[in-house]
C-alpha cells in the first residue's frame, strides 16, 4: 500500500502535469467557458460508461456528499483554470496549484480535525517555499504577464482543498470510482448548459480546423486528464491522507515546466532549483501519519 500511493502520485504527476498544456492548447480554438464545459462533459460521458455499475450503488445519502464533492472538486476549478490560462503561461498555473497542500492542512485543521504534526507542517513549508521562487522566478522570466489572473489558480487550489477533506472525512465507504462517475454525472447537465449558453456552433467542429483540433486536445483532457486521473486521485486520497495526496501539487509542475519548455515558454536554472525544493517538501509530508485527530464520538 506504502508503493503503490507513490505510484499512483507519479501518474498523476505526468498526467496532471500535461494538463495544462492540453487547455493551452485548446484555449486556442475555444474560449475558457467553451473548454471547461467539453472537459467536463468529455469526462463524464466516459465515467459513466465505465462506472454505473458503481453509481447505481450509491445511496441517497451518499449523493449529498458526491453533489458537493462535485461543484467543489471538479467544476468550479476546470473554470477557474481555463480562465486563469488566457492570461498566464501553463507551467505558471501548475506552480500556482502547488498551494493546494498547504491550503489542505489550514482547512483541515480548521473544520475537518485534522491535527499538525512536525514533519507534515514542515514539508508544506519546504514546498511552499519552493513553489514561491518558482512564482519568483516565473515573474521576472514573464513580466508582461497578468498575475491578477492568479488569484483564479488560488482560488481553484482552495477548492481542491476542500474536497479532498470532504472526500476523506465523509466519503470512506464509497469507491473511487463511485465517487468520480458520481461527481461527474451530477455536473453532465450544468455543464452542457453553459456550453449551449456560450453561443457554441457545432457546425464550427467540422467546418473550422482550429476549432476541431482544440476539441481533440480537449478529448485527451477530458477522457485521461480529467476522468482517468480523477479516479486515481481518489483513490490515493482513501489510502493515504490529505496532504500527502495533494502533494502531488508539488511534482505536477516537473512535468508541466517541461511541456512548457517543449512548446517555448522559457525556463531558468533557478527553477530548476525551486523544483528540488519542492520535491524535498514532498518526501517530508510523506514522514508521518494519522492526520486526524481520533473523536469518534465528535463524529457520531
Amino acid at each position: 500500500m506504502k508503493n503503490l500511493k507513490w505510484i499512483y502520485l507519479i501518474l498523476l504527476s505526468l498526467v496532471w502535469g500535461s494538463s495544462f498544456i492540453l487547455i493551452k492548447k485548446g484555449l486556442i480554438g475555444l474560449s475558457a467557458l467553451q473548454l471547461g464545459s467539453f472537459r467536463i462533459i468529455f469526462a463524464a460521458l466516459f465515467l459513466v460508461l465505465v462506472g454505473f455499475k458503481s453509481i447505481s450503488k450509491l445511496t441517497i445519502a451518499q449523493w449529498k456528499w458526491i453533489s458537493i464533492s462535485a461543484f467543489i472538486g471538479s467544476f468550479f476549478p476546470v473554470y477557474l483554470f481555463a480562465f486563469a490560462e488566457t492570461e498566464i503561461d501553463s507551467a505558471v498555473a501548475s506552480i500556482l496549484n502547488a498551494t493546494t497542500p498547504l491550503l489542505t492542512l489550514i482547512f483541515g485543521v480548521l473544520f475537518f480535525k485534522m491535527a499538525f504534526t512536525q514533519n507534515k507542517t514542515l514539508g508544506v513549508i519546504i514546498g511552499l517555499i519552493g513553489t514561491l521562487g518558482l512564482i519568483f522566478s516565473g515573474g521576472q522570466v514573464n513580466p508582461d504577464q497578468n498575475y491578477l489572473y492568479s488569484c483564479l489558480v488560488i482560488i481553484a487550489a482552495a477548492c481542491y482543498a476542500v474536497n479532498v477533506n470532504i472526500i476523506k472525512k465523509y466519503m470512506h465507504g464509497i469507491t473511487a470510482l463511485g465517487i468520480t462517475a458520481g461527481n461527474f454525472l451530477v455536473l453532465l447537465i450544468p455543464s452542457f448548459v453553459v456550453l449551449l449558453l456560450t453561443g457554441f456552433s457545432f457546425e464550427s467542429v467540422l467546418n473550422e480546423e482550429i476549432v476541431s483540433t482544440s476539441i481533440i486536445y480537449v478529448l485527451i483532457l477530458g477522457v485521461i486528464g480529467t476522468g482517468i486521473a480523477m479516479i486515481i486521485f481518489n483513490r490515493l486520497i482513501q489510502i493515504s491522507d490529505p496532504v500527502f495526496s495533494t502533494s502531488v501539487t508539488y511534482t505536477i509542475p516537473l512535468v508541466a515546466l517541461g511541456w512548457g519548455f517543449l512548446d517555448g515558454e522559457v525556463f531558468s536554472v533557478f527553477q530548476l532549483i525551486s523544483m528540488l525544493i519542492i520535491l524535498l517538501g514532498v518526501f517530508l509530508v510523506n514522514r508521518s501519519k494519522n492526520l486526524y485527530t481520533k473523536n469518534k464520538k465528535a463524529d457520531h
